[in-house]
């Protein structure tokens, strides 16, 4: 039972901040002007595919979920590529705050760096919360 409570506010967590960095990553796109914004949105964007990740797979090592999370976000960028992402944003205009429309290099590092952060974040809480629960049993 504790295990599942464990599990059940894990995933409740991992939930919670995907709609807290979905909005803010909305905030960002759409309110902050110059090329910092798009930079940090595009590393906003990562942050989500890894939380929408580790919500769907928790016991996953943490460091292969960020990996798969800039793999998936640098796969979306190097398709645009194609230019199937602009001809789908122009049938379904809100496919382009998924897949974007244009290629852009620097995006590749802003997933990066994403990655990079929400990793170390998460591993820190988790670190964390270990602790405390050894702590609570001792």
């Amino acid at each position: 039972m504790v295990a599942t409570q464990r599990f059940t506010s894990l995933r409740r967590g991992l939930f919670l901040a995907a709609v807290c960095v979905t909005a803010l990553g909305l905030a960002v796109h759409f309110l902050v002007p110059g090329d910092l914004g798009p930079l940090f949105a595009d590393a906003l964007y990562t942050v989500l595919v890894y939380l929408l990740l580790a919500l769907l797979s928790p016991k996953t090592a943490r460091y292969l979920v960020a990996v798969a999370a800039f793999a998936i976000s640098a796969l979306i960028e190097l398709a645009q590529l194609t230019g199937l992402p602009a001809q789908l944003a122009v049938i379904f205009p809100p496919s382009r705050l998924v897949f974007g429309t244009t290629f852009s290099a620097p995006d590749l590092l802003a997933y990066a760096v994403g990655a990079l952060m929400v990793w170390a974040v998460d591993s820190g809480i988790l670190r964390r919360r270990q602790q405390l629960r050894a702590a609570h049993l001792e």
